[in-house]
């Protein structure tokens, strides 16, 4: 299995264009249970292209992205040009180096379940002030809602390279709650995507599980999503439904 801060670098593009973003839901609930600000300092751990960080740069925070893909980054930096609140920092999790008690919140957005838990759990305490918030976010797939969801499920079970061992799904809801030490919330919002096909394919070749081109899995997982698709579609659209699941605390 690829190393995780690698496994993304050869789908930015799709990553960008087809990934779902996040509510603006969030940064109500955020705002109610943890009085988030526009003064509030956020780092956006394994921020990816971004879609997470532009939530808070658009409520008027000041956000260091924190992300090792230098692909991934780059993207960001491309992408949330416009925002002179917006930092991009070359960091992991586990070493982000940023300052000691610096952040008011430190979020992750469909990133938590590659950090290693102890060691980023220590960093993030150095790195927030004192009574600081974490906030964990997923778009996850509703997979057994509707048919063709659980189709796509399959497909994924398939083709997908080391799928099951890499999905954010194998982490439940209990393991999350651990990481928190007191304050502890968990809210869930629905959220969706609608695609042709060339967007489905792109929202498929963006996950990192998915084989790329020479891989023998490659050809034969287009081929079933194309008759996926063609079962499914309405008006030449499918619906991907998703929950965006939201754990938020303050650390032991």
């Amino acid at each position: 299995m690829r190393d995780a801060t690698t496994r993304f670098t050869d789908r930015v593009e799709n990553y960008v264009k087809y990934r779902p973003h996040y509510p603006s839901v969030i940064i109500r609930f955020l705002r109610d249970y943890c009085a988030l600000s526009p003064s509030s300092v956020i780092g956006d751990i394994g921020s990816g292209t971004g879609i997470l960080t532009r939530l808070f740069l658009e409520n008027n925070n000041r956000v260091y992205g924190v992300e090792p893909n230098k692909e991934m980054r780059e993207a960001a930096e491309q992408s949330l040009i416009q925002f002179d609140q917006f930092h991009s920092v070359d960091g992991t999790a586990e070493a982000t180096s940023l300052p000691t008690n610096s952040l008011d919140f430190v979020t992750a957005g469909q990133a938590f379940h590659w950090f290693d838990r102890d060691q980023s759990q220590g960093e993030f305490q150095r790195i927030l002030k004192p009574d600081g918030w974490v906030a964990l976010v997923w778009n996850e797939r509703e997979g057994a809602s509707t048919l063709f969801g659980q189709e796509y499920e399959q497909l994924l079970c398939t083709y997908g390279i080391n799928y099951n061992k890499v999905t954010h799904k194998r982490l439940e809801q209990a393991d999350t709650r651990q990481f928190f030490g007191r304050d502890y919330r968990f809210v869930s919002y629905p959220n969706a995507q609608h695609f042709n096909f060339a967007g489905l394919k792109g929202r498929l070749l963006s996950s990192s599980y998915s084989p790329q081109p020479k891989h023998p899995n490659y050809a034969p997982m287009l081929a079933a999503l194309q008759l996926l698709f063609e079962r499914h579609q309405t008006d030449d659209k499918i619906t991907f439904a998703y929950q965006t699941k939201l754990h938020c605390g303050r650390l032991g």
